[in-house]
């Protein structure tokens, strides 16, 4: 996307998907509103689209309304496809032929949280590294395996803009006003946003594992990275003793202490939970997901799943289909 000064705005539209995140849209939007009150010059706007120029939901409850037309595209520089929950079950070929058209007229495309996930679908992004939120990267690797998905905190390139979700549009758009009007201004909207520094595309998504579980361990940390990266093919509880410097009686120890579990199930929790979310997230088959999550069979997989989540991998499905209970009606 080439700069536009204040004679000609940066003209952003973001087309909103039911269920959309509402923090990871203003969270892109907000900037460029802080952008033009610091600079006194009307650098960017931005406009809401929906299927049928209808209000869309968000996963709040909140309806936002659409302030223009699919048709009304003629000043458009780039188009931000806003997603958030349920965005699996989001399948509009219309939408598709509209994006792809889009990108045909060199209009950046880009997207927020599960947004990937439908420029994928409408057989984009083929070229181009893409980022989606951490929840997602598996079932979205699964889906596109051909996809370079990084699991950055967002990634920019001539053509496309993708983002985790959450606050990482904010960093996205930071980046891009750095591009188009210069560092100073984008630290300014920073400060503006109570945003001491501005992260960098290879920013962690998640907290790091001592944060998240409250751990200071050295060794355990590298035991459970080991488990995380290592769900298709489990490691040996021998090899991951080794490979995080312990012996098999120290790494029970550890497991057992900070979690109350042996480290064989804590490691099969890593896997079925894994497991749940292809399940939710993904038509992938029932065998696929097994052999994904280290299982060696559909029944093995099917056995241990219902005695951690007391269901089957296919009533997960069933359950996942049910119609969701809406705020305010």
């Amino acid at each position: 996307m080439q700069p536009n000064y204040a004679s000609n705005p940066t003209q952003i539209g973001f087309f909103l998907i039911a269920q959309f995140s509402m923090l990871s849209m203003s969270a892109a939007v907000e900037p460029l509103r802080i952008a033009n009150r610091l600079s006194k010059c009307n650098l960017y706007e931005w406009s809401f689209y929906s299927k049928d120029y209808l209000p869309v939901r968000a996963s709040n409850g909140i309806d936002v309304a659409a302030t223009r037309e699919m048709a009304d595209t003629e000043d458009l520089d780039a188009l931000i496809v806003v997603a958030g929950i349920d965005v699996e079950n989001h399948d509009d070929p219309v939408l598709s032929r509209w994006l792809r058209r889009l990108s045909r007229l060199s209009i950046t495309l880009g997207s927020t949280s599960t947004g990937s996930l439908l420029l994928a679908r409408a057989k984009l992004l083929n070229q181009s590294p893409c980022t989606i939120h951490w929840e997602n990267i598996d079932s979205f690797k699964e889906e596109f395996p051909l996809l370079n998905i990084t699991g950055e905190l967002y990634e920019m390139d001539t053509h496309f803009m993708t983002c985790s979700g959450g606050l990482s549009g904010l960093d996205m758009m930071l980046q891009l006003i750095t591009q188009q009007h210069g560092l100073k201004l984008a630290k300014d909207v920073a400060e503006q946003c109570i945003h001491p520094s501005i992260r960098d595309a290879h920013a962690h998504q998640r907290m790091a594992t001592q944060t998240r579980l409250s751990i200071h361990h050295p060794a355990l940390i590298k035991a459970i990275e080991l488990m995380q990266s290592c769900t298709e093919d489990p490691m040996s509880q021998a090899q991951i003793a080794s490979k995080s410097n312990l012996s098999l009686r120290q790494l029970e120890r550890l497991f057992k202490h900070h979690f109350g579990l042996r480290p064989a199930q804590y490691y099969l929790d890593l896997r079925l939970n894994k497991a749940q979310l292809l399940l939710q997230q993904t038509s992938l088959s029932t065998f696929a997901i097994a052999t994904a999550c280290g299982f060696n069979s559909t029944s093995y997989l099917a056995k241990c799943y219902r005695s951690k989540f007391l269901i089957s991998p296919r009533q997960e499905r069933t359950r996942d289909k049910l119609p969701s209970p809406t705020l305010g009606g």
